[in-house]
C-alpha cells in the first residue's frame, strides 16, 4: 500500500537541509530503484519552484510500504529528522485514484 509522509520544516531550515540532502536523496533513490516511490519533493516557501533563500516549508513523499509501521520507521530514519530539519512528520495511508 502507498503511504504519504508529510513533513513540516522548522523555521530557517535551508542550511540544515543542505547538509543532510545527499543522504536524504540517496534514500529516495533507493525507493525509486525498488519501484516503490510514487512522488517526492519539497514545498517551496514561495510560489515558485526555486524559492532561493526563502527555502522550503516541508516535504511530501508518497511511497509503497508493507505497513503503516514500516512507513513510520522509514520516515523516522530520514536524515532530515536527524539533522533537525523537520518539526513534525505525519505518516498516513494513501490511496492513489487518478494519475
Amino acid at each position: 500500500m502507498y503511504y504519504a509522509i508529510i513533513s513540516e520544516d522548522v523555521e530557517d531550515s535551508l542550511s540544515l537541509r543542505s547538509s543532510a540532502r545527499p543522504d536524504h536523496i540517496a534514500r529516495l533513490n533507493a525507493l525509486k530503484d525498488e519501484g516503490r516511490l510514487l512522488v517526492a519533493g519539497p514545498h517551496p516557501a514561495l510560489d515558485t519552484p526555486e524559492p532561493g533563500d526563502a527555502g522550503f516549508t516541508g516535504s511530501l513523499v508518497i511511497a509503497e510500504f508493507d505497513s503503516l509501521e514500516s512507513a513510520q520507521a522509514w520516515a523516522d530514519a530520514d536524515p532530515y529528522v536527524e539533522a533537525g530539519v523537520y518539526q513534525r512528520v505525519t505518516v498516513k495511508p494513501f490511496k492513489a485514484v487518478l494519475p
